[in-house]
């Protein structure tokens, strides 16, 4: 194959920047010789000639570009030529050889199959770049070159992208460093070890979006509150990026600080919407906000613009709790209320943030219906459910957006295990005899329930002043309740006045404020809250000796 055949055959631009290698002339119109035919005007007196692209040869041309150019014809695309920058970059290749011996470097890069593709197509194809055995990396374009009575030719033409595959590669380690330093961002915001209450089984998982460095805002905690009751709280902050996180952290760190008030829902949402317009006025977020009382069977909760909370019974039917549901928070001027959904023992329920049922094909509504047929069927303990629940998603490590899940399991418990979670309650009718009628109840409830004499003397002497402060202080309907778990006792008085008590120094000359401070010196915690019909609860808890 010579190169006036082939490169008369290169198709397009390709065609023309490689010309003829013989000179092309065109007659001129009045019969007066010839000129060049790409040749516009005649060069300045005393300046060399500039010749036209066309009087180039071809093969001068090619030898001398910087690019690596080789060609090959034929099946087994045989080696018809290379310039020098290919001989510099991997040595010289015998013309006529085959390029599956001759070529090694295309054979490694997986060239050859293309050049196939090629030949077979007549359509030329890149390669973009693949580092090669020289150390460097080229993009490769494979064009196709007819031959008259032949088997086709393939033009190689390789262009350096050294420079460039290498300002990538530290683009992507950078990009790599910022994703690592916002996910352990996220993740140290979040809680690096879940509180376990007594009645709940807990479990939840993160995982970050995708393989960009702009993490995003979700979060979950879970915060005991004293009394036996249990805070849970799922949010998302909108956006992403180290902002988001910064915001998802101020917003849950509030939050563990609302609860700590003791409030209902609704007023805790309430709370938070202003902070987090303080906050950011520009960023708004989603969250939901649930307490568990193991007296009620019950999650109460109040959601700002969150997917609803998902509780499947022992049965394995699935409810949804849809209302009622406010605004984001940080939008303000809205009055959150407050829902509850039944959680009986057997049931498990489920927070979760959109990323693990929100797709950009799919509406919203059929990804929660897929998740509660995927918890309908999920068996377990609280960690097995999250994981089957994220798999039946899709969720992967490459999946675009964060994705947060919170499991809780009210467990049914039988046997010597229910005895050690024991309930009981008395109604107060006041008068003179009510204390009295407390500690006597007290005391046998204790007996009864086989605690040692220092701790049955400690919980009666609770009761007491608990009862005789509700009987001072508080209002009718009044209620005594003593409940147990396997790791400790709590003493809880209810009336129907919603003034809390607070401790305070009680002087020597006066005749109350010792109630308060006497049980909160004998027992582990205490604490108050008001209720929702307007009064309020006392409660104590002392922990129970282990073994």
């Amino acid at each position: 194959m010579n190169f006036t055949r082939w490169s008369a055959r290169l198709p397009g631009t390709q065609r023309r920047a490689a010309a003829r290698t013989e000179t092309a002339v065109s007659p001129d119109r009045r019969g007066e010789g010839s000129v060049p035919a790409a040749r516009a005007e005649q060069p300045a007196e005393g300046t060399p000639p500039v010749p036209a692209v066309d009087d180039l040869p071809t093969r001068d041309v090619l030898d001398r570009v910087p690019a690596l150019v080789a060609l090959v014809h034929g099946p087994d695309h045989r080696i018809a030529y290379v310039n020098d920058a290919y001989t510099a970059a991997f040595g010289v290749r015998p013309p006529g050889a085959p390029a599956r011996e001759a070529l090694p470097e295309l054979a490694e890069l997986g060239l050859l199959p293309l050049l196939d593709q090629v030949l077979r197509s007549g359509k030329p194809r890149t390669l973009k770049s693949r580092k090669a055995v020289d150390g460097r990396s080229y993009t490769f374009t494979c064009t196709p070159v007819a031959e008259d009575g032949g088997d086709g030719a393939v033009l190689v033409f390789a262009t350096d992208v050294t420079d460039h595959a290498e300002a990538a590669e530290r683009l992507r380690a950078s990009e790599r460093r910022q994703r690592e330093t916002a996910v352990t961002l996220q993740r140290s915001l979040l809680p690096q070890e879940l509180e376990h209450p007594d009645d709940l089984r807990i479990a939840a998982t993160y995982q970050p979006g995708g393989t960009e460095a702009a993490v995003g805002g979700d979060w979950y905690d879970v915060i005991t509150l004293g009394g036996g009751r249990t805070a849970l709280v799922i949010g998302d902050v909108m956006g992403r990026g180290v902002r988001a996180a910064a915001v998802m952290g101020q917003l849950r760190t509030a939050v563990r600080a609302y609860a700590r008030l003791d409030l209902p829902p609704h007023e805790v949402l309430q709370l938070l919407d202003g902070l987090a317009t303080e906050i950011d006025a520009n960023q708004i977020a989603t969250c939901v906000y649930a307490v568990h009382d193991p007296n009620e069977g019950r999650l109460v909760y109040a959601s700002a613009g969150h997917l609803p909370i998902l509780v499947r019974d022992e049965n394995g039917t699935v409810q949804r709790a849809d209302e009622p549901t406010g605004p984001p928070l940080g939008t303000g001027g809205w009055m959150h209320a407050s829902g509850s959904i039944a959680l009986s023992p057997g049931s498990t329920a489920v927070l979760y943030t959109d990323g693990l049922v929100e797709r950009r094909d799919e509406d919203l509504d059929e990804g929660i219906a897929a998740l509660e047929r995927a918890l309908s069927g999920a068996t377990g303990t609280p960690q097995v459910v999250c994981d089957r629940l994220v798999r039946s998603a899709g969720v992967t490590a490459d999946h675009d957006d964060d994705v947060a899940v919170l499991v809780l399991q009210h467990p049914s418990r039988t046997g010597p295990e229910g005895d050690l979670f024991r309930n009981a309650a008395l109604e107060l009718l006041g008068g003179v005899e009510a204390a009295p009628r407390a500690r006597a109840f007290a005391s046998g409830v204790l007996t009864s329930w086989r605690f040692p004499a220092d701790l049955h003397d400690l919980g009666v002497l609770a009761t007491s002043e608990l009862v005789a402060n509700s009987l001072q202080h508080g209002t009718p309907p009044m209620r005594l309740r003593l409940r147990r778990t396997d790791r400790r006792l709590i003493i809880e008085v209810t009336d129907g006045d919603d003034h809390l008590p607070r401790r305070r120094r009680a002087e020597p000359g006066d005749e109350s404020g010792r109630g308060i401070a006497i049980v909160a010196t004998i027992a582990s915690t205490w604490g108050s809250r008001r209720t929702p019909g307007g009064g309020k609860a006392v409660w104590c808890e002392f922990l129970l000796p282990r073994g």
